[in-house]
């Protein structure tokens, strides 16, 4: 599921990744992550039907922050995020999941994983209704430090209503 639309929030513009922007995702993801994503990773997903990839360029040029999320069933797993740490705390990182959110509609089952040491990042999953509910035991092989499993609309929790 490509993501093909525009939305311009002060001088922030959420657009699709490209392959073109391919060098500076992984430059980003280099500075950002212990334990970075390889180039065939990021292009697996890329090619994917099933899959939502943002970025975002903000007010200054060149890329500053990207999205990655992926369908499996009826689930939606946000897989990466990431900002620029020279742009960080600007609201770039916000406004793509606002983006992820109108593109996959507000009641869609959504699932993350995140170091519980990152209280950037749970503040903001908190601010759009995602909770823990659950530890992935060293999880990250950087460092093993844990991962905090959180979900918004949970499948079988009253995130979803059928109808």
């Amino acid at each position: 599921m490509s993501e093909t639309a525009s939305t311009r929030s002060s001088a922030i513009e959420i657009r699709s990744l490209t392959f073109a922007d391919l060098p500076a995702a992984m430059a980003i993801e280099r500075r950002s992550f212990g334990s970075p994503w390889s180039l065939a990773m990021f292009l697996s997903e890329l090619t994917s039907p099933d899959a939502v990839c943002l970025a975002t360029d903000g007010p200054e040029r060149g890329l500053a922050g990207y999205l990655i999320c992926t369908r499996y069933d009826q689930v939606w797993h946000l897989n990466n995020i990431a900002v620029d740490p020279a742009r960080r705390c600007r609201g770039l990182g916000s406004q793509m999941v606002v983006r992820l959110l109108e593109v996959l509609g507000e009641r869609a089952p959504l699932t993350l994983e995140v170091r519980p040491s990152n209280r950037a990042a749970l503040a903001v999953y908190a601010h759009f209704g995602f909770r823990s509910v659950g530890r992935r035991r060293r999880y990250y092989p950087d460092n093993a430090e844990d991962a905090l499993i959180m979900w918004r609309n949970e499948p079988g929790k009253g995130g979803l209503t059928r109808g």
